[in-house]
């Protein structure tokens, strides 16, 4: 959902409105969509001409927004198709948003112009799969994801941080229609807003790192610190949202010199890894 220009009053003025795309990728042909469309959702009214059958390589062009028909050898090119700012945010939505919920959102992002929201479905096959069997928790009893964007050509901080502050504040106004306890997030949007992990050795790093491991991973978070713990236990492959290590502390006993250190790791409740 984007705002973008609507009817012009008697004034001149451009009154500005919110407008809805729904775009979908479907693995087969654009006859089988259209009968499970037909039963569906007759609503949304697909039909035919709003199709385009491609290849998968196609479609990777497509959802890059290169032009339709442009050859796939474009996905060799090295350089950008496009130099922009951009910051994302993410949130899970575990029930309906009421219509008047909807209103409200909708005028805020009027309000706001240049943040955009995508929906995407969850359920399915999505639903079926456990929240245990793979770090990614977010399954059964999701919706949908949400994605808060913004991109801007502008140069410089201070636009820079015109952007970022209105997407934050349309993260913030969702605040009654998202999860909660804790407020799921998106791994791959990197969201800094929601912790930064500084690496420090010991508790603190384990504690910032599970203010938004828990967002991301919810309770896969301690089994992923015991993976990361046996296979980088130097946390030595960091960012400032990377998984830390088991805290741990170094205890002084006798030795053949009269002073050795034992270090000692604490454990995390999770006993199973992938």
């Amino acid at each position: 959902m984007d705002i973008v220009n609507g009817t012009t009053n008697c004034s001149g003025e451009n009154n500005k409105t919110l407008r809805a795309s729904f775009i979908a990728m479907f693995l087969g042909d654009s006859e089988r969509l259209l009968s499970i469309l037909d039963k569906s959702f007759p609503e949304l009214g697909v039909k035919q001409s709003d199709c385009n059958e491609m290849s998968w390589a196609q479609s990777v062009l497509f959802w890059t927004s290169f032009p339709t028909g442009t050859a796939t050898e474009a996905l060799l090119s090295r350089t950008p198709q496009v130099l922009t700012h951009l910051t994302r945010k993410s949130d899970y939505v575990k029930k309906p948003i009421p219509k008047t919920g909807l209103v409200w959102i909708f005028q805020k992002m009027i309000e706001l112009e240049a943040p955009t929201m995508t929906f995407n479905p969850y359920g399915g096959k999505m639903s079926e799969i456990s929240a245990s069997a793979t770090p990614f928790p977010h399954r059964a009893g999701n919706l949908w994801k949400i994605q808060y964007a913004t991109n801007w050509n502008i140069e410089g901080t201070e636009a820079s941080g015109h952007y970022i502050d209105l997407t934050r504040k349309l993260h913030m106004y969702m605040t009654p229609f998202v999860s909660k306890n804790p407020r799921e997030a998106f791994y791959n949007y990197k969201d800094l807003d929601i912790g930064i992990n500084h690496n420090a050795n010991g508790m603190a790093s384990y504690l910032e790192g599970r203010g938004f491991g828990i967002m991301y991973f919810m309770h896969n978070f301690d089994r992923l610190v015991n993976v990361k713990t046996k296979v980088d236990p130097g946390n030595f492959f960091r960012n400032e949202q990377s998984i830390p290590t088991l805290p741990y502390y170094e205890v002084p006993f006798g030795g053949q010199d009269g002073m050795d250190y034992l270090q000692l790791n604490l454990t995390c409740s999770a006993t199973n890894v992938w």
